[in-house]
Order: C-alpha cells, then structure tokens, then sequence
C-alpha cells in the first residue's frame, strides 16, 4: 500500500497535479531558512577543553623570571626573531598576565566589579530561563542571542560611568608593554643557537 502512495505522489510531480498541501508540506519553513547552515558549539565542554589546553602550555614561573636569562639581544634581526619565539613558548603564562591584569582592574575599580558582575548575572539568568521556556514578547520569540544582545545595550551605559573604556585601553597597553619587554630581553635561544647566529650575521 505504501508503495502505490509514492508511486502516486511521483506521477503527480511528474504530471505537475499537485495539491496545495503537498507544495506547503514540502516547502521549507521561515526558521530553517533562517537558521544557520552550521551549529556554532560553544558550550562548556569546549571551554573546559580550552583552558585545559593551556593549563598543559604553561611553562614553569621559576623559569619565566629567570634572571640568568634576560640579555639584550645583538642586533635588530635578532630581536625579532627573539619576540616571536618567545610569544610562541610563552602565550600561556603571558595570557595569565592579561588575566591577572583584568582582575586587579576590577577589584580596584568597585562600579566596573558591580557592571561586570550585574551583565554576567543577567546573562545567566536568562539562559537559565530559555531552559524552561522561551521568552516571547508581544507573541514573538525572541532567540537566546537576541536576548544577550539586549543585555550589552543596556550594560553600555553602566560601563560608561564606571569607565571600562579606559580600564581595557590601560590593560592593553600594559599587557603589551611587559610582554614585548619581557620578549625582547629573555634569551631562550639554546647555546648551539646563539653560537650559530653571529657566524651567519658575517
């Protein structure tokens, strides 16, 4: 019997006789048309993964400040090629830097501790909330990122007033200060290497 239904549905594609229901079952709807072609995963797991990865990278302290080390290097090429070195074996325990930066500017600022913390908990509180319900306004849904996006706008004015502006330009700025000095002076060249390199500056 199902057999004679397809081949029925197939001579009416065919024959161009098809009902209206057919075309509305097969046409796709509005929110697949505007869904994503590919899932962003963002969840947790993905996170954990992330902080995990760079857990593993991060080079002993005792070495990062290793004042043995510290040399001004010999010529422009050198330096150069000391920074990006360094950058590269060291990205972890830069990124704490930035990280511990970020929280003394918080602690010492109390307003910006107060936005931060007000915008995190909003953002909880309503992906919490989509778990058991939807959230609609006037009959219409309005979608998880909708929502976060709602919550920056009403955040920006909070961090105006407790000038966050000036707290990420002065994080920025000092985190790129000491890591391009700390790059620039710490020689993690082996002595093989640092023997080479006058021999092919002649």
């Amino acid at each position: 019997m199902a057999d004679v239904d397809k081949l029925e549905l197939l001579d009416s594609y065919v024959t161009g006789n098809l009902m209206e229901s057919e075309v509305l079952e097969n046409k796709p709807s509005r929110d697949s048309m505007m869904s994503l072609p590919v899932k962003l995963n963002l969840s947790v797991p993905a996170a954990q993964e992330w902080v995990g990865t760079r857990r593993k990278q991060l080079k002993p302290w005792f070495r990062f400040v290793q004042t043995s080390k510290f040399q001004s290097p010999s010529s422009v090429p050198a330096l150069g090629a000391r920074i990006v070195k360094n950058i590269d074996h060291f990205q972890s325990n830069y990124l704490c830097i930035f990280v511990v930066l970020i929280l003394y500017c918080l602690l010492t600022s109390p307003l910006l501790l107060f936005a931060v913390g007000t915008s995190l908990g909003a953002c909880a509180l309503i992906s919490r909330k989509n778990v058991d319900q939807k959230i609609c306004v006037f009959g219409q849904e309005i979608s998880l990122a909708q929502q976060y996006g709602l919550i920056a706008m009403v955040s920006l004015p909070l961090f105006y007033l407790a000038g966050a502006g000036s707290v990420v330009f002065w994080v920025l700025g000092a985190s790129m200060f000491f890591i391009v000095l700390h790059a620039s002076f710490y020689n993690n060249e082996s002595p093989e290497e640092s023997f080479e390199l006058p021999i092919q500056q002649v």
